[in-house]
């Protein structure tokens, strides 16, 4: 039961794990606390679009996502607002910005009612705001998950 210490002996060639252990596990508790916050605005079931394209600008910070979840209720951002406050919302929030960048995005549920989805439309058009760009999930070609369309009579 004796030790080594300094002077001649040998070295010692293992590799000491423990501190890089501990900075992994750091690392991971802070990813795994920071991810929720990446996700942006409320979650909903987008239905599928075969022929559709990304626009880069909806994951920016300065986008304006509504949200109809399956509820009907309508989310601008992360705040939950009424049918009634949404247009003063939608002008207030676009006031700042240049013409050509006054769009708003709207991500609707799959399940949600068509009327809904119209009524938040009429109210951001009431708005004073033309572009709407209504958000869907890129399916695979021929799997847009809508009916096909009925033969002709």
């Amino acid at each position: 039961m004796s030790m080594q210490v300094g002077g001649e002996g040998s070295l010692n060639s293992e590799i000491n794990v423990t501190p890089m252990v501990d900075v992994m596990l750091v690392l991971l508790i802070i990813f795994m606390v920071v991810t929720p916050f990446l996700q942006q605005g409320v979650s909903v079931t987008l239905p599928k679009g075969p022929n559709s394209e990304e626009d880069p600008a909806i994951s920016k910070e300065s986008s304006v996502v509504v949200a109809i979840p399956i509820d009907g209720t309508i989310y601008v951002g992360r705040e939950l607002v009424s049918q009634s406050e949404l247009e003063t919302r939608i002008r207030k929030t676009m006031e700042t910005k240049p013409i050509d960048q006054r769009i708003v995005y709207v991500k609707a549920d799959n399940r949600v009612r068509y009327d809904n989805v119209v009524s938040v439309i009429d109210g951001i058009r009431s708005a004073g705001i033309d572009r709407v760009g209504l958000v869907v999930d890129p399916g695979k070609r021929g799997q847009s998950g809508a009916a096909e369309p009925a033969p002709a009579p």
